[in-house]
């Protein structure tokens, strides 16, 4: 599947990238959306988990670098584990995101597929740590 370990851990980073670039694109879409108030004045609770997908999308790259960075195994899984951890929040927020009143949640869905791929590479990815 892969020729080597960089191979792999350039496409794994690139994807991280990849994800923060469109949860950023996909949050300045639906906010428009999600940023109306309700008639009882109310705003939606779901503009929220739009900024959450950008905060935490925007932590997957930098965490790769990390666990790359560090010199001891332990460590590299401590990394490993927040990145799984935020895979999972992201998957969260993007099924939330999918009930939300906006014509921009069909995107969410391309967020999701992407972040499985993600999530298929950063299973290979841990095993090489």
């Amino acid at each position: 599947m892969f020729q080597d370990y960089s191979e792999l851990h350039a496409d794994f980073y690139k994807k991280a990238v990849e994800i923060g670039s469109l949860s950023k694109r996909v949050s300045n879409y639906l906010s428009a959306d999600l940023a109306v108030l309700k008639s009882n004045g109310d705003e939606d609770i779901n503009i929220y988990f739009s900024g959450d997908i950008v905060r935490q999308s925007d932590s997957l790259a930098p965490e790769i670098i990390k666990a790359q960075q560090e010199p001891f195994s332990e460590q590299k899984h401590q990394h490993a584990k927040t990145l799984k951890g935020l895979t999972r929040r992201l998957l969260i927020n993007f099924r939330r995101l999918e009930k939300c009143n906006s014509d921009g949640r069909e995107f969410v869905s391309i967020l999701q597929k992407e972040l499985r791929k993600f999530n298929k590479l950063q299973n290979i990815w841990m095993l090489t740590l």
